[in-house]
């Protein structure tokens, strides 16, 4: 039988083997066919087209449940546009909270690293600008929580 190895498509994309078992199991993918001999999965050009998009929403923080919903609706094509870009627009609007909080992690880690570098320096007025900013890097941490 031909057709990839699990092996071959944990390589490939990115996710492990168990995570390929799973993603089999809660039927993001598959059922995988099987070679007739080992019973060992083998993966059609397909399914790991399809892998490599879900290795992609995983890594981009989608949960399974989305990742199900994303996978029911490409199958459902034109009909399911407008619900799969929804889908989308929900996650993207995650993502652009999560790189805002990113953002603040930044500015405050920058902040407290020029409060040192100023106090290496000697310059009590840069130290003391430097903690404001940290500061209110933190303040923004816990008003967006």
């Amino acid at each position: 039988m031909t057709g990839f190895t699990i092996q071959d498509v944990s390589r490939r994309s990115g996710l492990s083997e168990p995570t390929l078992r799973y993603y089999e199991q809660v039927g993001l993918i598959g059922p995988v066919d099987r070679d007739a001999g080992s019973g060992h999965r083998r993966y059609r050009t397909e399914d790991v087209d399809t892998l490599l998009v879900l290795a992609c929403l995983r890594t981009m923080g989608m949960s399974i449940e989305d990742m199900r919903t994303y996978q029911a609706n490409r199958s459902r094509g034109r009909a399911a546009a407008g619900e799969q870009r929804d889908l989308l627009l929900r996650h993207a609007e995650r993502v652009e909270a999560k790189i805002d909080t990113l953002h603040t992690h930044l500015d405050y880690l920058r902040a407290k690293a020029a409060v040192w570098d100023a106090r290496e320096r000697g310059d009590a007025q840069d130290e003391a600008a430097s903690w404001q900013r940290a500061d209110a890097a933190v303040r923004r941490l816990e008003v967006a929580r």
